[in-house]
């Protein structure tokens, strides 16, 4: 009898210690140090406050798909409403969502509503940037000062009048009448 009450004691606490993995995993991290790889998913179209303002009533389909893009909705029962959504999830960063829709009067923008306030471009990347690090990117222009003191590039030889190397005569393509 020993035996049994031994084994129940095992299965007694296999169990116990069984039920209390559940409160030890959590959907973030486990045991507070791995936490799992998340898959980054971003959809639809970043419409920025920069490329909102483009976009002005009267504008045609075509002109508004330039600025903005291909929309992500269209719907055959609304044929007049674009639909431009996007979300993103990034591990490390908030999520992120937004709707923007257009409405058109036949083939001509009536106007164009957002669901909230539409970032600036900027405002954009640092709110996806998860390193959260100072970088510091190098200008993209040179200034006069640094125009001036770049070398004076070689000129280049005069063209000859004559072509160098070795001259070929080559048959006609066609053969003569």
């Amino acid at each position: 009898m020993p035996s049994r009450s031994r084994l129940a004691a095992c299965l007694f606490a296999a169990a116990f210690a069984a039920s209390g993995c559940a409160s030890l995993q959590s959907s973030d991290n486990f045991l507070g140090m791995v936490t799992p790889y998340r898959v980054e998913v971003v959809q639809g179209n970043v419409v920025t406050q920069e490329q909102a303002a483009l976009v002005k009533p009267g504008m045609t389909r075509a002109q508004v798909r330039d600025v903005l893009g291909s929309p992500l909705l269209t719907d055959a029962f609304h044929a007049d409403r674009w639909d431009y959504v996007f979300t993103i999830r990034r591990q490390g960063a908030e999520p992120q969502l937004r709707r923007i829709v257009a409405k058109f009067d036949g083939e001509v923008l009536k106007s164009l509503d957002a669901s909230g306030e539409l970032p600036a471009e900027r405002e954009f990347v640092a709110s996806i940037d998860t390193f959260k690090t100072s970088r510091s990117a190098p200008p993209l222009a040179l200034s006069d000062e640094q125009v001036k003191a770049l070398p004076v590039p070689p000129k280049a030889p005069a063209a000859a009048a004559e072509p160098i190397g070795p001259t070929r005569s080559f048959p006609p393509l066609e053969p003569a009448k």
